[in-house]
């Protein structure tokens, strides 16, 4: 039986931090993977280090940069077929960018499920991965690739199983105590320059975890941890010195090299854990 693998992600760079690690892995056991990128990405920081909110941003010449470093780290991950969606990228939710028709935020949801529908109708993935209904921390375009991603799901002639990427919460309190290393050492440094420390984000405290136990996939995916991280450095306009970069590659083996997953449907009526996003299909 043929297998093929479709992740629905919303920016260049998420297919890498979100699933980096089973499309390289699906792809060396010869899986066909498909990866959809619904937006370009404009609210990216531009090539002059302007953020998305200022007056001198500019959104296009950061979507033909971010269209570069997808290339790139598509060609990382060895995924068979890619998909440019084409919306614009919404920004944070509040943000004005959120008020622009072509943002994916205002996309017409049908219209896009018909699009990624035709995909799914030549290609007749059996698993299918995006996030969950909050769009896994709230943006507004992880939000949109739910909804348009199970809005295909009545337009196609099969029920496929749909997963959404998951951290079990043993595994977020990790990440917590890097995260709040790293605030401590931004915030010294600000203060050893004169500087007055950024505000924490009000979102700071939000559980975004899983627990452990209602986690159904645990994948090992440590025979491709270099791979992985090599595509997230693709990304190299958007990383700055976010915890990806800071990890050393023997650290971020240890931190990455497992990705965890939540069955949304489950056509085959699976039961408890398993470690094989195609468990019943082969």
């Amino acid at each position: 039986m043929s297998l093929t693998f479709l992740a629905v992600h919303a920016h260049p760079d998420d297919e890498a931090s979100s699933s980096g690690g089973v499309l390289a892995q699906l792809a060396d056991e010869g899986v066909r993977t498909i990866v959809v990128t619904c937006t370009n990405g404009e609210c990216g920081d531009d090539p002059r280090g302007a953020k998305p909110l200022d007056d001198t941003h500019d959104g296009e010449s950061v979507a033909e940069m971010r269209a570069r470093e997808l290339d790139h780290a598509i060609e990382i991950l060895a995924v068979s077929r890619h998909e440019r969606l084409g919306y614009r990228d919404s920004g944070m939710m509040g943000w004005p960018q959120n008020d622009d028709p072509r943002c994916f935020w205002r996309c017409d949801v049908a219209e896009a499920a018909e699009q990624l529908a035709a995909l799914v109708r030549e290609e007749r993935p059996q698993v299918i991965m995006t996030y969950n209904e909050y769009g896994f921390y709230g943006h507004p375009d992880h939000i949109m690739a739910n909804q348009v991603t199970r809005a295909m799901l009545e337009l196609i002639d099969y029920e496929p199983t749909l997963v959404y990427n998951a951290i079990p919460s043993s595994v977020m309190a990790m990440f917590r105590e890097r995260w709040a290393a790293e605030d401590a050492r931004r915030r010294d440094e600000a203060l050893a320059r004169g500087e007055e420390p950024e505000p924490a984000s009000e979102d700071d405290n939000r559980d975004l975890s899983t627990p452990d136990e209602l986690v159904d996939y645990f994948v090992d995916v440590s025979a491709v941890t270099s791979r992985k991280r090599a595509a997230l450095l693709a990304h190299a306009s958007q990383l700055g010195d976010s915890f990806f970069v800071t990890m050393s590659e023997e650290e971020f083996a240890m931190a990455m090299g497992t990705e965890w997953f939540l069955r949304a449907t489950n056509p085959l009526g699976l039961t408890g854990p398993s470690k094989d996003l195609f468990a019943g299909y082969r």
